[in-house]
Parts: C-alpha cells; sequence; structure tokens
C-alpha cells in the first residue's frame, strides 16, 4: 500500500509489516479471551442505615436495584437470580447493637420492641465480625439468624417471625446447592443442612397459617390467594400432604386466583401424587 512508501520516506520504514486492522483484532481478541464477566461485588453496594435501637448510623451491604436478573422461582416461590443469590443480602444487622431484620421490617419496631432489644440483645451482643466484600452464605445464614432472634426477643407480628424462618430456610437450600463437590463429608453436609431447611420451612409454616387467621392482608407483600398457594407448598415441604391438598383446593376454587396461580398449584397437587406413588 502507498501508505508504506509514506512511513519509509518519513523514516519509519521499521514499521512497514504492520497491518492497519489486523493487530488491531489481535488485540481486541485478547481482550475478550481476558475479559471476565461481572462479580458479585458488582452487583452489590454499602447503604447507610440508621438504627432505629441505638441512633448510630451504619454501612450495609445491599443489591443494586434493577441490576439482577431474575431467572425462576422454585414451587415454594424461592426467587433465582442469574449473577448473584440476592437473598444473601436481605437481612440488614447494626453492628453496633445487635439489633437485625429483614429489611422491609428494619424501621417497623415500636419503643417498647427497641428496649426489649436493648435489654436482651444489646447488652450482650459482641459484634458481628470484620465485615467481608461479599457475603458467604454463612455470613449471611449468621445475619438471618440474628434476625430471627430478633423477632422473638421484640415479639413480632406471626407474619415477620414466619417471613424470617421462610428466608432463612431458602439461604440454607442455596448454600446446600453451591456446596462444592470436595467438602469434607458433603452427604452428611447436605443432609444437616437440608433437615435444618425443613424445619425452618415447618416454623415458617406455623407463623404463616397464625397470621392468616389473625392478620390483615397484603402479608408480607403477598395477598390472600398468594399465601394460599405459599402454605400448600410449605405444607407439602413439611410432610404435610393432607393439609397441603385442602389448601391447595382453596386455590383451585377461587374466582380471584388466576390461571398461573392455579397452574401452579396443580403442580403441588401433581408432587404430592407422585410422592404417594
Amino acid at each position: 500500500m502507498r501508505w508504506r512508501k509514506i512511513l519509509e520516506s518519513m523514516g519509519l520504514g521499521n514499521l512497514k509489516g504492520m497491518s492497519l486492522f489486523g493487530e488491531e483484532k489481535k488485540e481486541e481478541a485478547k481482550t475478550e479471551e481476558v475479559k471476565k464477566g461481572p462479580s458479585e461485588a458488582d452487583f452489590i453496594f454499602d447503604k447507610t442505615y440508621e438504627c432505629p435501637v441505638c441512633d448510630q448510623e451504619f454501612k450495609a451491604k445491599t443489591i443494586r436495584t434493577g441490576k439482577v436478573k431474575l431467572t425462576t422461582t422454585d414451587v415454594d416461590l424461592r426467587p433465582i437470580y442469574q449473577e448473584v443469590d440476592c437473598l444473601k443480602y436481605d437481612a440488614v444487622a447494626c453492628p453496633i447493637c445487635g439489633y437485625a431484620s429483614i429489611a422491609k421490617f428494619f424501621n417497623t419496631i415500636t419503643g417498647a420492641q427497641a428496649k426489649l432489644v436493648r435489654e436482651n440483645i444489646s447488652n450482650s451482643f459482641k459484634g458481628l465480625g470484620p465485615d467481608p466484600e461479599v457475603y458467604s452464605y454463612d455470613d449471611a445464614i449468621a445475619r438471618h439468624k440474628l434476625a430471627l432472634v430478633n423477632t422473638m426477643v421484640k415479639r413480632a407480628r406471626s407474619s415477620e417471625k414466619a417471613y424470617t424462618c421462610l428466608k432463612t430456610a431458602w439461604l440454607l437450600r442455596g448454600k446446600a446447592e453451591n456446596l462444592p463437590d470436595d467438602t469434607p463429608n458433603f452427604e452428611e453436609v447436605t443432609a444437616a443442612l437440608h433437615k435444618e431447611e425443613v424445619e425452618l420451612l415447618g416454623n415458617a409454616y406455623t407463623g404463616f397459617m397464625d397470621a392468616f387467621s389473625k392478620e390483615g392482608f397484603p402479608i408480607c407483600g403477598m395477598d390472600e390467594i398468594t399465601l394460599t398457594y405459599l402454605l400448600a407448598e410449605l405444607a407439602r415441604r413439611v410432610g404435610k400432604n393432607e393439609e397441603s391438598l385442602r389448601w391447595v383446593s382453596r386455590v383451585l376454587i377461587s374466582k380471584n386466583a388466576s390461571e398461573r396461580i392455579k397452574s401452579r398449584a396443580r403442580e403441588i397437587k401433581e408432587l404430592i401424587t407422585g410422592e404417594a406413588g
């Protein structure tokens, strides 16, 4: 090409082997080879909270809204995301006084409840330890269990206790699903996680049943049909198949239930039939 002669005339003949676009394409290819997908840290940020118990400000890891894509849900409505398990960041815990709660309930605490937390948790709380860049399942489970203890101490409504149990159970399931194959005593560990998950699901079932009869809807963001469906699946998961089928029937005969949720209720019925067979 003529531009090579121009280079030579300028004393740059040593560059005549260059290709106008070829090298760039090669460099782009190399860049693509080393380019990695987003890490979990890319989807979270430190949000500032003011603790309603000790009035101190602190930061807690929070998912960036709209950054994570929902791919599907389990039969019991556990959301499954493409890039990161958002459930790990649902509990907010004050590292100063030990007050913790699922985010949606964090500021709904009365003065009397705050006093109970200070007396029964803050006085002996020793902190959460170093704040990691991202939460492992163990980090997340510890924060959710602290939130669960808080619901008991502050005598929270049944719905909040049940919802916290449900979220913690989902985390245990997530941990089991993501457990490395080379984990020592893999089968024993997964069995223990499943056992604890079922226990928490049983507590969630009991709590939501109580809330169903005593609290007004929506309950934890769920309308009556959605909670009825959830109760059907929770009952099935803890081995209460007859109760599950009764809840399923309530969904199927409801005039307010969408065809989508009726279809999912039929899935529960089929699962029970399959288990019986």
